[in-house]
């Protein structure tokens, strides 16, 4: 996963009215956590900061004062009817350090043909991995899957580096069989039988 490079610059003064003049200067809240080190206010481009979380589990290069941290996003608040970004708490994390971190799941490929419905029981998987080399997502097959087959978050193949760290036996996607609807004539038969009376 590539770096995102953003510069932040620390923040001094607190609370709603500071953050909401962050926010009307087109910049984001922060907060860095991690390393049992205290934590660092900052605030970043609002408009960087949106792309770069375009990419689930982004990895960001922070340049701040002339110095840089790496970190992943680990809480994001938007507003809930803008959908502007109000707030992100930033996990700091080194090179060659293990994150645990969710990743989406997708499927691919065609079920068995027959009215079946592909059922996501889990849409993300939490799995342990670098902070460098997080995977964006992870991939599964429903190839010729009929109803009642399922998949387990164990028999999902992980990229290099990366394992699972959660129940291997959960259910992650489930095929089920298309509900009948009920048959046209019925209800014409009910609709004629309450004309008559």
């Amino acid at each position: 996963m590539a770096e995102v490079k953003l510069t932040a610059e620390v923040r001094t003064e607190f609370g709603k009215g500071a953050a909401r003049q962050t926010r009307r200067a087109n910049k984001v809240p922060a907060v860095i956590y991690g390393h049992g080190a205290e934590p660092v206010h900052i605030s970043l481009p609002g408009h960087e900061l949106m792309m770069a979380l375009k990419t689930a589990n982004a990895l960001l290069s922070l340049d701040i004062d002339g110095r840089t941290e790496l970190v992943i996003p680990k809480a994001v608040q938007r507003d809930a009817i803008k959908r502007t970004l109000t707030h992100v708490d930033l996990l700091a994390v080194k090179l060659g350090e293990k994150v645990t971190v969710e990743v989406s799941v997708h499927a691919e490929g065609d079920l068995a043909p027959g009215a079946n419905l592909l059922e996501y029981v889990l849409n993300t998987l939490t799995v342990e991995a670098e902070a460098t080399h997080i995977p964006e997502s992870v991939t599964v097959s429903v190839q010729g899957l009929d109803a009642g087959d399922s998949i387990l978050a164990k028999d999902i193949t992980l990229p290099s580096g990366t394992v699972l760290d959660m129940d291997e036996d959960a259910v992650v996607i489930q095929i089920v069989a298309a509900q009948a609807e009920e048959p046209a004539a019925d209800a014409d038969a009910a609709t004629a039988e309450g004309a008559e009376a």
